[in-house]
């Protein structure tokens, strides 16, 4: 009868949050609220363990998270301004040859998305697909479609990018083995979704560049020594104090060990980032610090609304692990030997393509599947593999309830049908070779 109304809770709770995101278009981080406080109040918690409940699951969840993302937003936002997204995106076209171009475009993509927001870097790079497009007279498809899988795979796998951000602190899993395994994964898919796919389908459909678009070129932008090397600083700090800490350099002094897990903690790494982009992209420059302070204030608007979400993800967990249902969740999947990382892709697929938002997509799937890992006993690198397969469902099948399929049409200039077949499709394909790929990972290494 207990396990039942767990059943129950649990599937009304998801039930409850999608009704309120889809029907009645309620904002996502109220949706998971009132779903999480239907699970409690299902599954027979009081009034007061719920509200409990409640600041227990945002509060563990947003001491790690908003600071990283806040930090992140900021930094992404100063490389923007700058104009260090094209420096970077100039040096791999003219090192790669207007022939290689679309490999110099997945790595472009690759490159940026780590400090700049998915949608952001899109719209930055845009006039170079054009350009590329009208140089060489191939589909626009050819070069949208590999930057595409670039942004779309770095956005989805590698922090300091929110998404994987919220969902290892949720799941519990070290950032520095996401990066790791986020890198790895990221390659194959990024070649097949981005390199593959788009030579095929820019083949099927021909795509110009719309001629209604003025190309801006900002003569003066940063050098790209400096801009992948300032990238590069918090992801090189936080993989360094991952690999000391696992002890594979042995045992270090314990003054070196702590200045190691000092600066190579995500706080810190990305701080640091912050002062060299303030530094390096702003003042050197030529930008004011009130111009600098206005842009740094500016970005932490949407990166307030994803902080928020993971909160309310967080409470989600916090509810499951309360009530015992996700232990139950847990047992169950055990004993029809259901993989937990199946589990992990399918949860949140499903909830992906249902309403949209690859962010709440992941963040839920996060809070269900989080109860489940306790008992698992994983390794680092297994909880990291857990984070990709997440990112990857909720990668998949982006349609008409996702933004980002609008946003690509639009500046792609495409049909709703022709972007079902390229974009849809690209992320589509994204999603099942990173599961798979992740998948031989977690079972192999």
């Amino acid at each position: 009868m207990i396990e039942t109304k767990l059943i129950l809770a649990v599937i009304a709770g998801i039930a409850i949050i999608l009704f309120l995101i889809l029907r009645l278009k309620i904002n996502a981080f109220i949706a998971l609220l009132v779903g999480s406080i239907a699970v409690g109040v299902i599954a027979g918690l009081d009034a007061h363990q719920i509200i409990k409940t409640i600041q227990e699951g945002m509060g563990n969840t947003l001491g790690f998270v908003a600071t990283v993302v806040g930090l992140g937003a900021m930094f992404g936002a100063i490389l923007e301004a700058s104009g260090g997204a094209k420096t970077i995106a100039n040096y791999m076209v003219a090192k790669f040859g207007l022939k290689n171009s679309p490999t110099a475009m997945v790595i472009s993509g690759f490159l940026i998305a780590i400090p700049v927001f998915f949608d952001v870097a899109f719209i930055i790079l845009v006039p170079m697909i054009y350009a590329l497009q009208r140089k060489t007279g191939k589909s626009l498809l050819l070069y949208a479609i590999p930057l595409l899988a670039g942004l779309a795979i770095t956005h989805a796998f590698i922090p300091p990018t929110p998404g994987p951000i919220a969902v290892a602190d949720i799941i519990g899993a070290e950032l520095g083995w996401v990066i790791l395994v986020g890198f790895i994964v990221g390659i194959p898919t990024a070649l097949i979704s981005g390199l593959v796919f788009g030579k095929y389908i820019s083949g099927k459909i021909f795509v110009e560049a719309p001629k209604q678009v003025t190309e801006n070129q900002t003569d003066s932008i940063p050098p790209v020594g400096l801009t992948l090397a300032i990238i590069a600083v918090p992801i090189f700090l936080i993989l360094f104090n991952t690999v000391t800490s696992s002890g594979i350099f042995g045992e270090l002094n314990q003054n070196v060990s702590n200045a190691i897990a000092l600066i190579g903690h995500p706080f810190t790494a990305l701080i640091i980032a912050n002062f060299l982009a303030w530094y390096f992209f702003g003042l050197k420059r030529g930008f004011t610090k009130e111009q600098l302070f206005k842009i740094s204030g500016k970005s932490l608007a949407p990166a307030g609304t994803i902080i928020l979400l993971t909160g309310a993800g967080g409470v989600f967990k916090q509810v499951l692990t309360n009530t015992g249902a996700g232990e139950l969740l847990a047992n169950s999947l055990s004993a029809v030997g259901f993989p937990l990382i199946a589990f992990a892709f399918l949860s949140a697929a499903i909830v992906r393509i249902i309403q949209g938002s690859s962010t709440v997509a992941m963040i839920t799937a996060a809070g269900l599947v989080s109860p489940l890992l306790i008992s698992a006993e994983l390794s680092p690198v297994q909880l990291a593999c857990m984070v990709i397969a997440i990112a990857s469902g909720a990668s998949i099948f982006s349609h008409v309830n996702d933004s980002g399929f609008w946003l690509v049409g639009q500046y792609l200039g495409i049909s709703e049908k022709q972007t079902f077949k390229s974009w849809t499709m690209m992320t589509t394909i994204l999603a099942l070779t990173g599961v798979i790929s992740v998948s031989i990972l977690y079972y192999f290494v």
